[in-house]
């Protein structure tokens, strides 16, 4: 089988990022994963206008090779210091985020039977940095939303839907208070829906989504919505399921994808051995079937689901005693034992 040339993002300082980037690098050795590594060092680098910018190299990799596995990355406080998640989502045009929240059998939650997938347009809305000082105490920021991107969003989560086996798709919206553009939005998941007549479509305002969600969350699949709300909505279902320690994120473009963890770096606990590398494990079971390694992934999947499930080597945020070394080995030693 050939070698598929993949990147990832490493810098140093962002506190248990290089842990668990180890961590899943070796299990995917161990699962015999055909890829190979580009390390991409994505610290600021300040212009000459003052504003810190990723590097010209890692922009470049990025371009070259498309797929990339992201571990947490920490933006510098400070003027000139721009959001690095926001600017990678830009510079390669990811327009989808792509969050599943599963409930693990093993870490108990107060909720079970978790199994919902939020898709969150990535590129415009209220995080399109559009916003300016009108006079002194009064701050305009502006939500852009355009048919363009709403119906690109729309159809890529009926897409999903469809290829991934679900069964409804619900957009989410305030179209009831911002008429024109929530509206847009909602008509453009409106007008794509009757292109897919094996699933159902539904439309929820975002509060009774929330409300409905902490109730019963089973009664949703397949949640689309513009940028602020899926940022929001998507870290809810993630607190269904144990947190953002254990779910996975991918960032979909139209030429290429990058998969992340979206939890913090943790500075606290870098170079203890205590970090969990379960999302950005499954952030890259994710990558895998996205480039269609399939039967890897879902062996890597199996056995991290299995590692925590027996418990035994659960690290302490899911309540276990364990290390992020001793729960890597037992995953290795799971995959080999399926070879």
């Amino acid at each position: 089988m050939s070698t598929t040339k993949l990147y990832y993002f490493a810098r140093l300082s962002d506190g248990i990022g290089p842990e668990i980037s180890t961590a899943v690098q070796k299990i995917f050795e161990a699962a015999e994963v055909p890829i190979a590594w580009d390390p991409v060092d994505v610290t600021p680098v300040k212009g000459r206008d003052g504003v810190y910018r990723i590097p010209k190299k890692c922009i470049e990799l990025m371009h070259k090779n498309k797929i990339g596995l992201k571990g947490p990355l920490e933006t510098p406080v400070g003027k000139g210091h721009g959001s690095l998640n926001l600017a990678i989502r830009k510079e390669f045009h990811l327009f989808a985020n792509v969050r599943p929240c599963r409930s693990l059998v093993g870490h108990k939650t107060l909720y079970d039977n978790v199994n919902v997938i939020t898709i969150r347009e990535n590129t415009e809305g209220e995080y399109s940095g559009i916003e300016h000082e009108i006079v002194d105490g009064v701050v305009q920021s502006v939500k852009l939303i355009t048919e363009a991107a709403s119906r690109r969003v729309a159809k890529f989560a009926f897409e999903y839907a469809r290829a991934n086996g679900r069964k409804m798709v619900t957009a989410v919206h305030k179209a009831n208070i911002m008429r024109l553009s929530d509206g847009l939005f909602l008509n453009c998941c409106r007008e794509e829906a009757p292109n897919y007549p094996d699933i159902i479509f539904k439309e929820a305002y975002l509060d009774t989504v929330c409300l409905n969600m902490v109730q019963d969350p089973n009664q949703y699949d397949v949640l689309v919505m513009p940028n602020l709300y899926g940022d929001i909505l998507s870290d809810l279902c993630a607190g269904l399921i144990g947190g953002l320690g254990v779910t996975p994120s991918g960032n979909i473009g139209e030429d290429g994808a990058v998969f992340e963890s979206v939890h913090g770096t943790a500075p606290d606990i870098a170079g203890q051995d205590k970090a969990n590398p379960t999302a950005l494990l499954l952030s890259g079971v994710m990558m895998l079937r996205y480039i269609g390694f399939k039967d890897h992934a879902s062996k890597i999947e199996k056995a991290c689901f299995d590692s925590i499930a027996e418990g035994k080597h659960k690290t302490k945020d899911l309540g276990g005693f364990s290390t992020c070394s001793k729960f890597t080995a037992d995953i290795c030693s799971r995959i080999k034992k399926m070879t």
